[in-house]
């Protein structure tokens, strides 16, 4: 199997260098989102770049990672590599997922039919948002045989809980990724001075509108009145009564591996182990909860610690590149979710800018992989940096 920094560079200079063309996609991360964020509406806008407050958290999640210097390692024969991993019981082609997006019909008007298309084509797995625009049972046709996970927003109406579990299941999704950190929205600065919600727009609720518990609280179907729907949709949306003994409930509805998404206290980490987790998500949900949060990158480390090999941990809030990822993986995580640069790459062309973007990035990762003497994810650990 090709390297596939190697291959994505032997493509990108033979086009450039035989054919006279450039990417349309800018590899650039900073240049992609200022193109992506000028494609959309300023509503679009707001809704993906913002964080909470005055996104002092997103801001603090880059910083985060500048604070980590890598040193990279000579002579160690890293002409061939394996990107895969073990995570869940599940074997990754890489340690990437694309990370649970919602409301991707704002971003491109095939949402997440094109991420799903674009997942398909890398065979990278994909974590579907319960707040979608397609339907989850849609977005598993489209990605056939990849690997798929479903994001839980637990609704404060059970029966609406238990069938989107059900409904995942019975699609092929292959394990629960539960938000914990949003049993409300946080205070999005952004949103507020656009009077912008999308939801009360019909968009990212497919899932709820097919939902045949959620179709029973209804006095009519949403084909006939929507105004009615959307205000059910908020007032179940999320639930500020959960508890850890909630998880209980939880298990009993699904034999799918359950991960924890929004973890950042290491005695948060360690309750989540012994509430019989398999897995975990170290995250701030990208700066857009809490202002002034902990980065999660800072986190990382106190909780991979302790949990140990107990259950898998994995990472987002503010990957963006391939050396990101490399420090994350470093610091503990086994995998990370990549968030923000798929949607720019949706914005910007559908399907293939996901694709553009995702295959990018893993060339990215696999060449610091090998350029810090490093052929596998699990070589990597706290070594490789400056100050160990």
């Amino acid at each position: 199997m090709e390297n596939p920094g190697d291959s994505r560079q032997q493509a990108v200079y033979g086009q450039g260098m035989l054919m006279g063309e450039t990417p349309d996609i800018p590899p650039n991360f900073e240049e992609l989102e200022r193109e992506a964020l000028d494609a959309m509406s300023d509503e679009a806008y707001a809704y993906v770049k913002g964080g909470a407050g005055s996104e002092d958290t997103v801001s603090e999640n880059r910083r985060a990672f500048r604070d980590h210097r890598i040193v990279p390692r000579m002579l160690r024969d890293v002409s061939e590599r394996d990107l895969s991993v073990e995570v869940l019981g599940q074997t990754l082609p890489a340690p990437v997922v694309l990370a649970p997006i919602g409301v991707q019909s704002i971003i491109h008007e095939n949402a997440e039919l094109a991420t799903a298309e674009a997942a398909a084509d890398t065979d990278v797995p994909m974590c579907l948002s319960s707040a979608s625009s397609e339907t989850l049972e849609d977005v598993s046709d489209e990605l056939g045989d990849t690997r798929k996970w479903f994001q839980l927003y637990w609704s404060s109406d059970r029966d609406v809980a238990a069938s989107f579990v059900e409904r995942a299941e019975n699609a092929g999704y292959e394990a629960l990724v539960v938000t914990l950190d949003t049993p409300m929205m946080g205070w999005r600065e952004r949103d507020v001075s656009q009077g912008y919600l999308p939801f009360l727009d019909g968009e990212g609720v497919a899932n709820y509108t097919s939902d045949p518990a959620f179709r029973d609280l209804l006095s009519q179907p949403p084909e006939e009145n929507m105004d009615a729907a959307l205000s059910e949709f908020l007032a179940v949306f999320g639930d500020a009564t959960l508890t850890w003994d909630d998880l209980d409930w939880l298990t009993d509805q699904t034999d799918l591996p359950i991960v924890l998404k929004g973890i950042l206290h290491p005695a948060d980490a360690r309750r989540a182990v012994e509430k019989g987790a398999d897995g975990i998500v170290v995250s701030n949900h990208g700066g857009r909860q809490v202002d002034n949060a902990v980065a999660a990158l800072d986190a990382l480390p106190a909780v991979a610690d302790a949990v140990g090999d107990d259950v898998d941990v994995l990472f987002d809030s503010g990957i963006r590149r391939g050396a990101d990822a490399i420090v994350a993986l470093a610091l503990g995580a086994d995998a990370v979710l990549l968030g923000r640069p798929y949607a720019y790459g949706l914005a910007l062309d559908g399907a293939e800018g996901v694709r553009e973007v995702v295959n990018n990035f893993l060339a990215d990762l696999d060449l610091t992989l090998a350029l810090t003497g490093n052929t596998s994810p699990a070589d990597l650990d706290r070594s490789i940096f400056a100050d160990s």
